[in-house]
């Protein structure tokens, strides 16, 4: 096991505290390029949200020195869907965080902030960046703000009153540290802090994030997270080969594409069979329903259904 606390563990019970803030100001200076003070944490009401409105896991929710609400969200497991989750997460960030009978002018400026460890889309970067702006179809000028609206905004730029994405391919990431962003970059990737590496926060985090200040509570619930972890992501990847291969040999007889659709269906039933084995594992271990429903990608209301049965 590697000495330091991966960044997806330690962010769900560690960093929350106050005197960790350190280490999440450093991470969030380095990605924004300016100095970052988290006021608070807090408790996200979009994740709290079931049935039609769906579930919306977001693993940090913070709130910095500019009353800007910031996402941050790390996702191990493939999702098809991610995009649209990162639009649903701020589009709902937005409306909860909006009183009853508020100006427009009051809606808060929220930055998405995506870690993921899958291939997300197709490119070739490890960091992309994403805003609204419009620009004329004709003249194909970019539209500004008036100077009165750039008083009541307090900004000079549309695009930077509304939401602000960003994804972290953390996979795709060379592992050579070109900038002190790149420095937080390869720890996220390999859970090591490099001796030479200066960027904010960095420091706190080699000492903070060191696994022996553990508890055995906390080391026991750590190693039995790891296991979890790695046990999904061996399920999922032999899913699909052995749905993949199936569908292959069937493929030689009705065609090679109905073989690949038959593949693509096999290997999503024996991932949903794995998925829900995993959760009654893991609800029989005593795991609570919102905990079992992070760790497997399920919906809340699946895992709460299987554990009626």
């Amino acid at each position: 096991m590697k000495r330091l606390i991966r960044f997806d563990w330690a962010i769900k019970r560690l960093l929350r505290n106050k005197a960790n803030f350190t280490i999440l100001e450093g991470f969030l200076s380095e990605l924004l390029g300016d100095n970052i003070t988290i006021e608070s944490i807090l408790e996200s009401e979009s994740n709290k949200r079931t049935g039609d409105n769906k579930s919306n896991r977001v693993d940090l929710l913070i709130r910095n020195n500019r009353s800007e609400l910031v996402i941050i969200e790390i996702q191990s497991n493939r999702m098809h869907d991610y995009l649209m989750r990162m639009l649903f997460g701020t589009s709902m960030l937005i409306v909860d965080n909006l009183s009853k009978g508020a100006d427009y002018n009051e809606i808060k400026k929220v930055i998405s902030v995506n870690i993921v460890y899958f291939d997300l889309g197709q490119g070739k970067d490890y960091i992309y960046y994403g805003t609204t702006s419009f620009t004329g179809v004709h003249e194909h000028d970019v539209l500004q703000l008036s100077g009165q609206q750039e008083l009541i905004y307090h900004t000079n730029q549309i695009s930077k009153l509304y939401p602000e994405y960003y994804i972290i391919k953390v996979n795709q990431f060379n592992d050579i540290a070109k900038n002190t962003l790149d420095e937080w970059i390869y720890f996220l990737k390999n859970e090591e802090i490099k001796d030479g590496f200066k960027a904010k926060g960095l420091k706190e985090a080699k000492a903070e994030l060191d696994i022996l200040k553990l508890n055995n509570e906390e080391l026991a619930d750590y190693e039995n997270f790891i296991k979890e972890a790695r046990d999904y992501n061996s399920l999922t990847v032999t899913n699909y080969k052995v749905g993949k291969a199936e569908g292959l040999i069937l493929g030689e007889e009705l065609g090679i594409k109905k073989g690949e659709e038959l593949a693509m269906k096999k290997s999503s039933e024996l991932f949903l069979q794995k998925q829900r084995e995993m959760a009654r594992k893991c609800l029989g271990r005593g795991m609570d329903i919102a905990e079992v429903a992070e760790l497997t990608g399920m919906s809340v209301d699946e895992v709460a259904k299987l554990n009626a049965i």
